[in-house]
């Protein structure tokens, strides 16, 4: 990894992440009542877990709206969370505004070309191996493992490594 994406990775106070292709393999499920579904990795909320616990702050930012995304944010502890926004760039601007962060201290992980306004605004951009490569072209990092099977856990372990907190979690896990 380049010494300019690890310096970005150092920065970070606040990582931003899209649902539907990063912390879900972007599988829409609907109940024949109508409800959705969608299926979240329990890999991907415990790298969720470690990096707040680290010290950087995790946000939730989705076009969409769920109650699953709801339920999901509350049993991990993430209190930071916009959904059914049109507008991504606004939307991730008021995020910081909320955390108290900037942007160039700020890393986002998306999936698709709604995503770029803030893919290109944040301080470390991250997106998954089936992206368009037009996303995969903008972000600093491309992760090997697919969104909803390890990708978001694969950056959070990253972001860590980073920021020398990786080992002090792995310790805790051990104690």
């Amino acid at each position: 990894m380049s010494e300019d994406v690890l310096a970005r990775m150092r920065r970070l106070k606040l990582m931003v992440f899209d649902v539907d292709g990063v912390l879900t393999d972007g599988t829409l499920y609907f109940s024949e009542n109508g409800a959705e579904l969608k299926a979240f990795s329990a890999r991907d909320g415990h790298g969720l877990k470690m990096l707040k616990e680290s010290g950087v702050e995790v946000a939730i930012l989705s076009a969409r709206r769920s109650r699953a995304v709801d339920l999901r944010a509350a049993e991990l502890g993430i209190t930071l969370v916009e959904q059914g926004v049109r507008d991504k760039g606004k939307a991730f601007e008021n995020l910081i505004v909320r955390a108290r962060a900037t942007a160039e201290a700020t890393g986002y992980m998306g999936d698709d070309w709604m995503d770029l306004p803030v893919l290109v605004r944040c301080g470390f951009a991250a997106s998954v191996p089936d992206a368009p490569e037009l996303v995969r072209e903008r972000v600093h990092l491309v992760t090997r493992a697919p969104g909803g099977h390890g990708a978001a856990r694969e950056v959070c372990e990253l972001i860590m490594r980073a920021q020398d907190t990786l080992d002090r979690a792995i310790a805790r896990q051990l104690a």
